[in-house]
């Protein structure tokens, strides 16, 4: 059978699994399936009953279904849907019948949580605090700031809005605002007494989220972790509460462990002290999901599932309370979400590889056993590029991993892709990007520099505080190499490009060296000293990664910053940048491009209205496939 090339239009085959829950006996799945549409995204609930091959879809249209949680008493589905406006809260027989919208609230609600007895349901919603109602500031209104934490990339400029707990009792068949908080509340869990939620209570520098201990009953707070956290639950005995996060000792750089605390001594320890990697998903990817990994509690609540990122591959591992950590899941794969039956114990993962978009699995022995069939047709009708790895050492014994991804081995122009964060990690993830770019009859390498994740605590803090230094020099170290064992690359035909940190270093590379022949730089960053005062996080990430802030030395943030060298810039480059991104803000795109306009340079510079930085990942649809044109057009023209 001829397979087809990938196109920028598979962005509509891809089935994106997210949210899954068991019912307490362990009979039902559920899941969320969200879907890139023409012109927008949907997403839907899906049941799978035991002994089933197929799971069945539950709701339909063109809303956003989102957070399945059962009932303890296995009756009902709470979730939450978007159609118009805020996503509300739905329940839905599980025995048939039609979905139940419980809620009609201008904030919205999220993270749906049952009480143990199945009589209501807690969540969150948006108000302003002491008034119970939402902001009703006009778009035309002056909007006046007070705090340096004032807008947000996914949020936008902030309001007096702030997110609260709430509950659903269905004997009163009314919500009721539960907490009157100065501070966004994120909801962890529930047992009935005690609620656990993510918390920042201190006005800034102050980075990152506590988790809090809060007891309705007695409107009581209580303090459990400080640092930076982004998910907790609750042993199934109620002893103890586990939880993903640091101590932040190397600020953003910091990596993830797994903290128990004991609920009657409130002493905590970090079971992975010893351990060398980040217990987090930290792999770069454009399809399936990826982000931190609340602790998932083993039925006994002996141990908790985690996802940890080592050396370009997401898996799950087992950590007892008491005993060494094991593997559950092994392999050059990405384990992009996980949860734990609660009657057998047995492990359900959505994994994905470089080859495959992704199904959830049941796993067994450490084998997965697909549970669904989502993506089989695509993967047989669709020539998809198998990568392959490469580790090059650096004069220094640093150690640089790295990936080589093309659909052919004759004279072939290379691409060389830079992920953002910097503390991310490439890997053996689903990328439709790199597979798009390897059809179009690219050679797409990119690797790991240091300040990736996935290589030790040393190796993901060493670019702070050094951006354009070693960083710079393991790309060009990783790119010789390439060339140097592919000599089918053709190495006068060169194109580099990345997003945010990836948009930061392919600025610096074209400014510090001319092998590459065409450059694309996305959502970058070309000036330290305005990003300091301009972006949502600037006030705090300049000082974390470079080491220093505006006010302190501005000397520092400008020798980092490639708009300095922009002079130097002789490679055609072209600018994508969403209008609405807080994260780097279009200001750093329009410098750079003004700049070198002036000095008349080959430079194209495209705005994305209506988009912010996850333009790539979750941007509208109709603006990725115009931006993956871009890309393409880009590199055929000049390439």
């Amino acid at each position: 059978m001829q397979k087809t090339a990938v196109t920028k239009q598979d962005l509509t085959s891809y089935h994106l699994l997210q949210h899954p829950a068991y019912s307490p006996d362990g009979t039902r799945f559920a899941f969320i399936r969200r879907r890139i549409e023409d012109d927008g995204y949907s997403s839907q609930l899906f049941v799978q009953e035991e002994g089933e091959l197929l799971p069945r879809q539950w709701t339909f249209g063109s809303g956003e279904a989102a957070s399945p949680a059962f009932s303890p008493d296995g009756k009902w589905i709470a979730y939450t849907y978007k159609k118009d406006g805020k996503p509300q809260l739905y329940r839905i027989p599980v025995h048939g019948g039609e979905a139940e919208k419980l809620t009609d609230l201008p904030g919205g609600c999220s993270a749906p949580f049952w009480h143990p007895d199945s009589g209501s349901v807690l969540f969150t919603t948006s108000v302003v605090p002491d008034t119970g109602e939402m902001d009703d500031r006009e778009e035309t209104d002056p909007l006046v700031i007070t705090s340096v934490r004032h807008k947000s990339d996914a949020a936008g400029f902030l309001t007096n809005d702030r997110r609260q707990l709430a509950r659903y009792d269905f004997a009163a068949a009314s919500p009721t605002i539960l907490t009157q908080s100065d501070h966004d509340l994120t909801l962890m869990d529930w047992n009935g007494t005690s609620i656990l939620y993510l918390a920042n209570r201190e006005d800034a520098p102050r980075v990152g989220q506590d988790v809090y201990l809060y007891h309705p009953e007695e409107e009581k707070e209580e303090l459990l972790l400080r640092g930076g956290f982004s998910g907790a639950s609750f042993s199934p005995d109620g002893r103890s509460v586990a939880a993903t996060g640091s101590d932040q000792a190397f600020d953003g750089a910091t990596q993830d462990d797994i903290w128990l605390v004991d609920l009657q001594t409130q002493q905590s320890i970090n079971l992975t002290a010893e351990v060398d990697m980040p217990f987090s998903d930290a792999m770069i990817a454009d399809v399936q999901p990826v982000g931190g990994s609340t602790p998932v509690w083993a039925p006994d609540s002996r141990s908790v599932f985690v996802r940890a990122s080592h050396h370009g591959e997401t898996n799950v591992y087992q950590i007892p309370l008491e005993g060494p950590m094991e593997p559950v899941t092994t392999g050059a794969h990405h384990v992009f979400s996980h949860v734990v039956n609660p009657s057998s114990g047995q492990l359900t993962c959505g994994i994905a590889s470089p080859v495959h978009p992704g199904e959830w699995y049941d796993v067994e022995n450490g084998r997965p056993e697909a549970k669904t069939d989502f993506h089989s047709r695509y993967v047989e009708e669709t020539e998809l590029a198998e990568p392959t790895e490469h580790w090059v050492e650096r004069d220094d014994g640093t150690l640089v991993h790295g990936w080589l991804l093309s659909n052919g081995t004759s004279g072939r122009p290379g691409i060389l892709e830079i992920h953002g964060g910097p503390h991310a990690m490439y890997g053996a993830a689903f990328f439709h990007e790199l597979q798009l770019l390897a059809a179009e009859g690219y050679a797409v390498f990119y690797a790991n520099p240091r300040g990736s994740h996935g290589y030790g605590q040393a190796f993901v803090n060493a670019v702070r505080g050094d951006y354009g230094g070693e960083d710079y020099q393991d790309l060009m170290a990783f790119t010789d190499s390439i060339l140097r064992e592919h000599p089918w690359v053709d190495a006068s035909r060169l194109g580099v490009t990345g997003g945010s940190y990836g948009g930061f270093m392919t600025n610096w590379i074209t400014a510090h060296t001319d092998r590459f022949k065409a450059a694309a730089t996305l959502r970058c960053i070309s000036n330290w000293t305005s990003f300091y005062g301009v972006s949502d996080i600037g006030w705090f990430f300049t000082d974390w990664e470079i080491g220093t802030t505006f006010l302190e030395d501005p000397d520092t943030l400008w020798h980092h910053s490639p708009l300095k060298y922009v002079r130097q810039i002789k490679t055609p480059m072209l600018i994508l940048h969403g209008e609405q991104d807080l994260r780097c803000p279009i200001e750093q795109a329009e410098q750079l491009f003004t700049a070198l306009k002036m000095d008349g340079r080959d430079v194209r510079f495209v705005r994305f209205p209506k988009a912010n930085h996850e333009l790539s990942r979750s941007g509208p649809p109709a603006l990725r496939r115009a931006r993956l044109r871009e890309l393409t057009d880009w590199f055929t023209e000049k390439l």
